[in-house]
């Protein structure tokens, strides 16, 4: 594999992508928004009093929100990444070009993976210092870092972003419509808003116990997508059934 070809074609993506307003809507003002609105929300327990235990609550399920968050943007990115291709009947052409599957592949991977990783970082730090900022006087202490939130940040977010573009590609292969190839890709993260409620109750902790559990299933859903992905984004395939 030629990391260059990769970069070639992944940039061909980023050039698309800056033309797309519903793209750049998804990608970056709400993630701003969110980052800014959620300790809003933190600051308005502030006033409360013995709201400590609420106000640790809400910033764990937070935290986790963002695992949720990553996964929506990524799964915009490799609708049209991917799909895009497909229903402009440009997938083809690029068929044509010499390079490998996996090169292909890799290349769709990094256009939708490595700009909601790095939006993902840049608001999670507003995010953090905002929420300390409101609840410093509250707790005592800054809240922010933890390891809770590296462990998020560091490993669950980005096995969230490969997850939701892995099972894109799957997607794209069965259907030619953005818009249900996102309501496909969302199904699968259902039962993560299910942990975010449970979370947001204070029905289950977000310790580091649940993390590791939350990752390993991660992990697992990606290599079991890895291979169904690999062997669906084929030139054959593509060429006999991508229709």
């Amino acid at each position: 594999m030629k990391l260059w070809k990769t970069w070639v074609i992944a940039t061909k993506d980023f050039s698309i992508f800056r033309k797309k307003k519903r793209i750049l809507y998804t990608l970056i003002i709400l993630p701003l928004l969110l980052s800014i609105g959620l300790p809003l929300v933190v600051r308005s327990l502030t006033s409360l009093d013995n709201a400590t235990t609420e106000i640790i609550t809400l910033l764990n399920a937070f935290s986790y929100f963002y695992i949720i968050l990553v996964y929506i943007q990524s799964t915009t990115l490799a609708s049209y990444s991917i799909l895009g291709e497909k229903i402009e009947e440009s997938l083809e052409p690029l068929l044509a070009t010499p390079t490998t599957d996996s090169e292909l592949l890799f290349g769709k991977t990094i256009a939708s993976f490595l700009p909601s990783i790095g939006v993902i970082y840049a608001t999670s730090i507003i995010f953090m210092v905002l929420s300390d900022l409101f609840t410093y006087n509250t707790l005592g202490y800054l809240f922010f870092p933890n390891l809770s939130m590296a462990f998020i940040l560091l490993l669950a977010v980005p096995l969230s972003s490969i997850l939701s573009i892995q099972l894109n590609v799957i997607i794209s292969s069965r259907v030619n419509d953005v818009r249900t190839a996102n309501q496909l890709g969302f199904l699968l993260f259902v039962p993560f808003m299910g942990v975010y409620i449970l979370l947001v109750t204070n029905a289950i902790s977000l310790n580091i116990t649940n993390l590791v559990i939350i990752t390993i299933f991660l992990l697992v859903i990606d290599v079991i997508l890895f291979y169904l992905s690999k062997a669906t984004f084929s030139r054959d395939k593509i060429l006999t059934k991508w229709k």
